[in-house]
């Protein structure tokens, strides 16, 4: 049986050397890959080494059709290298490869994770918050008094157990999202705003909550990380 392995992608299109050089021959050694976007994922890897011959390789969409779990299923009964690739960063972690990933442990695969960016991870390294307790929990609700109270629930918890909360937003209601941080939480409590992680414009700032009124950042369509710790002690 061949091996499934997780292929890391940049997270801006100045970003390509957080690939590892290994990562480009491990690519090399797959027949197929499952792609979030193949036009993006084709363009990513002719960026990456022009020795790539994109031809060569089977294309599947990875979506979340039982078609395409077959097609997966078929390709590592035939032994072959298959790749998996996100659009951006880690393959699994927030992304819909870990289906995929799933079945392959059914079938006793080989499952090799590549090393690459990955914004979460990254984000929280940076932030000088607590790394031995976290919880990501992708998009807060978008309706106006459901997120306020998930706000308010998660400082909650992060005081209470003194973790880390991680989540994310749609770029463009980023904003919306700081506006709504800052209101709801505790002057003392700790936010961090990563944005545009490995991109020439990256920025990441840990800060109180009053500190960050006196000047709230414009990241409108920028992508962004936030996360929110307890007030140190």
């Amino acid at each position: 049986m061949g091996k499934v392995y997780l292929i890391p992608s940049v997270l801006h299109e100045d970003g390509y050397d957080s690939i590892p050089d290994s990562v480009r021959e491990k690519i090399k050694a797959c027949r197929v890959f499952y792609v979030e976007n193949e036009r993006t994922t084709r363009r990513f890897f002719r960026a990456l080494d022009k020795s790539i011959i994109i031809d060569d390789y089977e294309w599947v969409l990875m979506d979340d059709q039982a078609g395409t779990r077959e097609q997966f299923k078929k390709d590592l009964k035939a032994g072959k290298n298959i790749g998996i690739v996100s659009e951006a960063g880690c393959p699994g972690v927030a992304d819909p490869g870990q289906q995929l990933v799933a079945i392959a442990h059914q079938f006793q695969a080989s499952i090799v994770p590549l090393a690459g960016p990955g914004s979460i991870i990254m984000a929280l390294m940076a932030s000088g918050m607590n790394g031995q307790q976290f919880r990501f929990h992708g998009y807060l609700p978008v309706d106006n008094a459901e997120r306020k109270k998930a706000i308010r629930e998660l400082e909650q918890e992060a005081i209470r157990k003194n973790c880390t909360q991680i989540f994310i937003e749609t770029p463009y209601r980023n904003n919306q999202l700081t506006e709504a941080i800052l209101q709801e939480c505790q002057p003392g409590t700790r936010l961090c705003i990563a944005v545009d992680i490995t991109a020439n414009t990256e920025w990441i700032k840990t800060a109180r909550i009053d500190d960050w009124k006196k000047q709230t950042p414009d990241i409108h369509k920028r992508p962004a990380i936030f996360l929110i710790g307890a007030a140190m002690q």
